[in-house]
Parts: C-alpha cells; structure tokens; sequence
C-alpha cells in the first residue's frame, strides 16, 4: 500500500480510491477484532517513531509551539491504543442474546444482537489539531477500531503534514497486513465535497466551522441514501463564576481563565468564550491584568486571522461593550489576546455576542441575579461544555439543571481546555456543538461507526463468533436479560 495510490486531488481521482475502500469495508467484516487492534497499535507505534520529523513540519505549517505539538503526538497515539483496548475487552459491540421462549405469548424466537460496522468513512481534517483530529486522530481511530475503511480528506492548512502522516499510517497499515483501501487520503474542497456524496461512504465526520460542516451535513443528509454526518462546528462553552466563588477565589479565577482562553492562542474548541460573573466582581480587572502584555502569536490559518481579527473590530463597535484589553496585530503579523466586558443587559439584547469568536478572546458578563443567568443560558446554543465555579455551601441546583441542557461536558473545578481521552470521556454537545448525541473522544466514540444487527433463528454456522453459543471471544455479553462478564 503505497500513498501515491491512495491520495485523490480532484473528485475525478475518487473513483479507484473509493472501489478499494469498498473492498477493504468487505473484508475488514471477517477480520478478527484482536488483529484490528493490532493495527491501531502499529500505527501508534509508527507516528511515535516519526514524532520528531512529524512535529517539525507541523510547527512550520501551523505556527502551534513544539510543546504543545508533542503533547498532541503522545494524545494522538495514546487514543490509538486505548481504542484497541477498546475492541479487544468486546463490549462495544454491545451482544445481546435472547433464548427462543416458544411458550411465551407471543412465541419468542432465538435473538442474536450486536452492531456492526457501517463500511467507509469519511473523516475531514481539523485545522486546530493537526495531529489528534485529523490524519491519524480520534475519528480515523474510532473508525478503524468499528471496522471501517477509512477515507481522509486534509486539512489545506497543514497539507504536508497531512501526506507525511498518511504515509506513516498506510505503511503501518500495510506492514501489519491491513487490506488495502483500509485507508486513503484525498484533498481538496470540491472532492471533499464529492466524497461525501459519493454512495460508498456510508458515514461522516468533520470538525471546523459551523458554515462549512452545514454545508457538508446538508450533502450528507439529502442524498438518496442519507448518512451520518457527526460535525463538530461550533461552540462558546460558557462558565458561571458564582457570588461566592467570586467572593473566595477571585485572582485564582482570573489567572485559570486567562491562562485557559488563550491556551493554542485560542484556537482550541473548547476554550471558554463566555463568563458570567457577578457585578461588581474583582474578576474582570485582575483577568485585565493577568493578560499582561503577550507576543502577538500567528494564528493557524489566514482565514482564521482574517475572521478573528473581523470579528474581534466588529464587537468594538456594540454599545454598553467594553474592551478591557484590546487585541492588537503584531509589526510582523500574529495577534494578541483581546478581552471584552459587558453588562447583563447588553448581552441580552444583543446576539452577536452570543457568538463564537474562534481566537484568543473572551467576553465577560456582568449579572446581578442567577435568574439574568438563566435568562441568557435560554439564548445560547449548544456547547460542548459548561463550567460553574461555586463554593460549597451555595444552592446551585438549578444553575446546574439549567447549564446542563445546554452542554454536553459539565465541570465543576478547573477549566474546560484540556480533554481527557477515557473510557467514561464525552466530547459532543446540543448543535452547534455537534450534529449529533454521540462523543467524538473516549470509548464510546466507536459507536458512530457502528449500526445493529438482529439474527434471528440464524445457524450457528452463520453467527458472528461475538454471537455464538459459549462466548468463544470471552466478551461481555446480555443474555436472556442477565448481564454475562467472562
């Protein structure tokens, strides 16, 4: 499997890379689930390998610190490896069994469940994470790990970080004895565009901006056979500083939120964009003061400098705002970070502040009840995640009942930059966060790759070995209603 015949760079080329992607979703069927596993960790092994090479081109293309870009390789094979524990332990597949009950009214027959993959998927890469959201990040792992061919389309922001990455992959792949078409790279925004409308990909998933995931759903969905398109799009992840909290800990709140919005200079899709604190709070001027006087950084992308930058002019222009600190453009380009402050009121009445602006900026917002609170969360859409600071003692049971119909993460100490990639992880969210109820990070991430499947009255001959008498695999399993460890 060499990379020169997995990449397409017009909708044209899609064809052979699709018909042997269609190939590998039909053998990839019969393949067990400890040689899959085997394939993640290969992978894993060889992007550790590659890590020095791989972060060098990637600290060119996107301006990200070395730092930060290490961490991210060690993110992305450590997901790799913790989805192939994933399938190895079994329960993913979710095997259920149901005795035949002729007896019962009405008569029961044997009932074999389990799910199984859906067949190629197309995964687009995100900007902002150039290692653990795109090539060889979550959603091609979680894919893989379902049993599913996996087509990715790059990123043009970090394009040959893109092939030098792919080329890793599909020569692990390869050398651990994958199919071929089991995965492919492709570029380009009109043959992203095809891919997705194209009837061998049976699944999508994208992370980037709310109008080009809208678009790419919106293809997903009127096809003639409708797929899945789980969009990660957009999301301001707003925080709830309480009276006591602001009381207690107000210069440790300032610093944890400065040093969180401005983490990857903003850039992050979790970075919280808007914070509610109590008026007349300490917070907003020693948040002011915390900023300090940073070196402009360059953000990831010229588009994303462009908006930003727009975005960021264009809220200077709200009445009853106040930019506390002013972000400014570098003499050699970059930007630094921006602070705003508006009262309750204004926030109310105007909904550009309500949304995200994708940068190292934040707004804060002065509220004189949690009821104003709840009126403003009644604004908002969905976000990946939620944050209350309170001090034990505070009733804040109805914030809580209030901010978690709106996220999807809900947090209760520190900040909401940073994602813990477990077993128990959410990563998703009301729209815009998401498109969808699943998670995008964490185990459970497999199962938007995956649909049920019933046997019934099936020969043992034709079960799948997850579904047959005795539990060959040594899986967790339900049968007969009872829960059933090995």
């Amino acid at each position: 499997m060499t990379l020169t015949s997995t990449v397409a760079s017009t909708p044209a080329d899609l064809a052979p890379v699709l018909d042997r992607s269609a190939a590998a979703a039909v053998a990839l069927r019969s393949i067990p689930d400890d040689v899959r596993a085997g394939w993640l960790e290969a992978i894993a092994d060889a992007i550790d390998a590659a890590r020095e090479e791989l972060v060098e081109i990637a600290r060119r293309e996107t301006h990200i610190a070395e730092v930060r870009l290490v961490g991210e390789v060690a993110r992305t094979t450590g997901q790799l490896r913790l989805l192939a524990g994933v399938v190895r332990e079994g329960s993913y597949l979710e095997a259920i069994l149901d005795d035949a009950a002729p007896e019962a009214t009405p008569p029961r027959p044997d009932l074999r469940r389990m799910l199984v993959p859906l067949g190629t998927v197309a995964n687009f890469s995100a900007s902002n994470f150039p290692f653990a959201f795109s090539v060889a990040g979550g959603d091609t792992a979680a894919a893989l790990a379902a049993g599913c061919p996996v087509v990715v389309k790059a990123h043009s922001g970090h394009l040959e970080l893109s092939h030098r990455t792919a080329e890793v992959v599909s020569e692990a792949l390869a050398a651990a004895g994958a199919p071929e078409g089991t995965f492919a790279l492709v570029e380009g925004r009109e043959t992203g565009t095809a891919l997705v409308a194209h009837p061998v990909v049976k699944a999508g998933s994208f992370t980037g901006s709310v109008n080009g995931g809208r678009a790419l759903f919106d293809i997903a969905t009127s096809r003639p056979d409708p797929i899945p398109f789980y969009g990660e799009l957009g999301s301001v992840n707003p925080v709830v500083v309480t009276p006591g909290a602001s009381a207690a800990r107000a210069a440790e709140l300032a610093e944890g939120l400065v040093g969180s919005f401005t983490m990857g200079s903003g850039q992050l899709c979790t970075k919280p964009g808007i914070v509610f604190v109590p008026a007349g709070s300490d917070i907003p001027s020693l948040a002011a003061a915390a900023v300090g006087e940073p070196v402009p950084a360059k953000l990831l992308t010229d588009s994303i400098d462009g908006a930003f930058t727009g975005g960021w002019a264009e809220l200077g222009e709200i009445e009853g705002l106040t930019r506390l600190v002013d972000s400014t453009v570098g003499p050699e380009g970059g930007v630094t970070p921006g602070l705003a402050h508006a009262p309750i009121a204004t926030f109310l009445s105007e909904p550009r502040l309500r949304e995200e602006l994708f940068g190292p900026a934040t707004l804060l917002v002065s509220y004189d009840s949690l009821e104003q609170v709840f009126a403003a969360f009644d604004l908002l859409e969905g976000s990946l995640t939620g944050t209350i600071h309170a001090e034990p003692g505070e009733d804040i049971a109805d914030l809580v009942s209030v901010v978690s119909e709106r996220v999807g993460r809900l947090l209760f100490a520190g900040w909401p930059t940073g994602v813990a990639v477990t077993w128990s992880q959410h990563h998703g969210g009301p729209w815009p966060a998401t498109t969808s109820l699943h998670t995008s990070v964490g185990a459970t991430s497999l199962r938007r790759f995956l649909r049920p499947l019933v046997y019934q009255s099936a020969p043992e001959t034709v079960l799948p070995p997850a579904l047959r008498d005795g539990n060959p695999l040594g899986i967790p399993r339900r049968v007969n209603g009872v829960l059933e460890l090995p």
